[in-house]
């Protein structure tokens, strides 16, 4: 039985990857829709049902677009910034340029082979086509997230007159219970991603670093994506850095300085403290990240944990399928 497993497993996730454009938006909205649902359910005790559908869906909506335009200001005043400062930075990396010269390192040779017009060009497209991309991708997450809310209420009907044994109890009690911990989820992902915004913002402002407030927003918003975001947030500061202060050292405590409060936010008090509310070991918390962003892209990483957040609460309403929870969950007190 277990090569059959696992060659289900494997046959599962290939059809999961080859199939990303079919299932990817399908979980991202089944995440919105537990977080969504109760105010939908507050709003239908008081306003008819699609009026308050309607309002969900503008909340849902503006919620997403705020971000969106979070990271668009911020990256916007970034990018004015730099520029304003323009002939500057030319000069620095003249001098850089003429430095590396001396040191045998050819920097004219290199930016033409690895920037050259064409391959900017090629970039500039790239860029395009997966915003185009991303559009799409939301167009379809908001369909299914509007069907799904409408449905919900059929379907817990449904279930619940389902007879099948034990499969309707548990979809019913695990999906109850899965919805309540994904809320508890991005309770604490928002938190944690507000503590590090906050953080990032004092710091670069105490080393004086200019644009503090942007920093922290981009921090803030990268957060929600584990680990890819933290690191361009952690990056762009530190070259930035680079052209501000013209100081390799300082540049370094720059680098130092955010990867030490990226990694106690992130990858200590973080992992922790979901996998303590929510039951999940911090090692799967971290691998989920790893291997949804393998399968999906940024995508997997967003939707990574919820996931297993969802297959685990899932397993756990079963005694057949309780020893997933036994291994991958989070380890009891044995007192």
């Amino acid at each position: 039985m277990a090569p059959v497993g696992v060659c289900a497993a494997v046959l599962t996730f290939w059809a999961l990857s080859v199939a990303q454009s079919v299932f990817a938006p399908l979980a991202v909205a089944l995440f919105i829709v537990a977080i969504a649902w109760p105010l939908q359910r507050q709003l239908q005790l008081r306003l008819p049902r699609l009026l308050a559908l309607a309002l969900t869906m503008a909340a849902t909506i503006l919620v997403i677009v705020a971000f969106g335009w979070l990271i668009a200001w911020a990256g916007s005043r970034v990018g004015r910034f730099i520029a304003s400062d323009m002939p500057r930075l030319q000069a620095l990396y003249a001098s850089f340029a003429l430095w590396l010269e001396g040191h045998g390192i050819a920097l004219a040779g290199l930016w033409s082979n690895y920037f050259s017009v064409d391959q900017l060009v090629r970039l500039a497209q790239q860029a395009t086509s997966r915003l185009n991309t991303g559009v799409t991708f939301l167009i379809v997450v908001f369909i299914y997230v509007l069907l799904g809310l409408l449905e919900v209420d059929d379907a817990y009907l449904k279930i619940h007159n389902w007879r099948h044994g034990k499969l309707g109890d548990v979809l019913l009690v695990g999906g109850a219970r899965t919805a309540i911990k994904l809320r508890r989820y991005m309770l604490v992902r928002t938190l944690m991603s507000a503590v590090t915004g906050l953080l990032v913002w004092a710091f670069a402002l105490l080393a004086g670093l200019p644009l503090a407030v942007e920093w922290g927003v981009i921090a803030f918003a990268l957060n929600f994506i584990p680990f890819i975001g933290p690191f361009i947030a952690t990056v762009f500061p530190t070259l930035f850095a680079v052209a501000q202060f013209e100081s390799w050292q300082m540049a370094v405590v720059v680098f130092a300085c955010l990867n030490v409060i990226q990694f106690v936010v992130g990858s200590y008090l973080e992992p922790r403290f979901v996998g303590n509310a929510l039951s999940i070991s911090p090692f799967v918390v971290l691998f989920a990240v790893f291997f949804w962003t393998f399968l999906w892209g940024l995508t997997g990483a967003f939707i990574g944990v919820p996931i297993v957040i969802s297959i685990l609460t899932l397993c756990e309403q079963h005694p057949s399928t309780h020893w997933v929870v036994d291994l991958f969950g989070q380890p009891r007190d044995a007192s």
